[in-house]
């Protein structure tokens, strides 16, 4: 796209703003074509290129001769800034942003594992192996201790055990939440060190490149 100037160029064909009525959802986002009424506006040309102060008329015009909108992008500045810009694909390119954003948001989700004091090595490895998932999955994991009966009276037993949890998975997180009573219970929360988006993106490469090789 060609500067623009005041000289006012060659007539050839335009197509008529885009005219929205009062109250409509735009004007809760950003104001455009004639809905913009400040007297003047600092303009910025479809490239970013700076074009200075004009009347409103004198943007509106612009806008019509380059068959684009006119955008106020920062209505508090004085004056306004307004851009020329194809409104209708930027809306569409910023929706894809936000849903790629949403995409890639962290949703922190809490696994739980319950253990015995007294568990067994077998089942000690069979749940470190759940909490181990969990977190190389990006999510936190709250591990509970069970006490049941006498066992009520050695909490440290509890401790001991969630201790020996922690330290096996340090390479893969950390704790978030210190080992707590709560009432028969004994609660720890261990927190991933990698984020879910992180986590998810590893495991799409991992699958492109088992593919890759597959396919090789």
């Amino acid at each position: 796209m060609r500067g623009f100037s005041y000289e006012k160029p060659g007539v050839r064909p335009v197509r008529r703003l885009e005219q929205r009525p009062l109250g409509g959802p735009i004007s809760a986002e950003l104001r455009i074509n004639e809905r913009i009424r400040v007297p003047e506006v600092r303009l910025v040309g479809p490239n970013g290129e700076q074009v200075g102060i004009v009347p409103i008329a004198k943007a509106l015009e612009l806008a019509r001769e380059a068959d684009l909108d006119l955008v106020e992008v920062a209505p508090t500045a004085r004056p306004p800034v307004a851009k020329l810009m194809d409104y209708g694909k930027f809306k569409y390119e910023s929706a894809m942003k936000a849903r790629e954003a949403r995409k890639n948001q962290a949703h922190t989700v809490i696994k739980e594992i319950k253990l015995r004091p007294k568990i067994d090595p077998h089942d000690y490895e069979t749940k470190k192996g759940h909490v181990v998932r969990f977190l190389k999955a990006g999510d936190k994991v709250k591990v509970t201790i069970m006490f049941r009966g006498r066992e009520q009276s050695r909490p440290e037993l509890g401790f001991r055990l969630l201790q020996r949890l922690a330290d096996d998975v340090e390479e893969l997180g950390f704790v978030e939440s210190r080992p707590k009573q709560d009432g028969r219970n004994m609660i720890m929360v261990i927190g991933p060190h990698k984020k879910k988006a992180e986590a998810r993106a590893e495991r799409a490469a991992a699958r492109a490149q088992k593919s890759r090789s597959g396919s090789a």
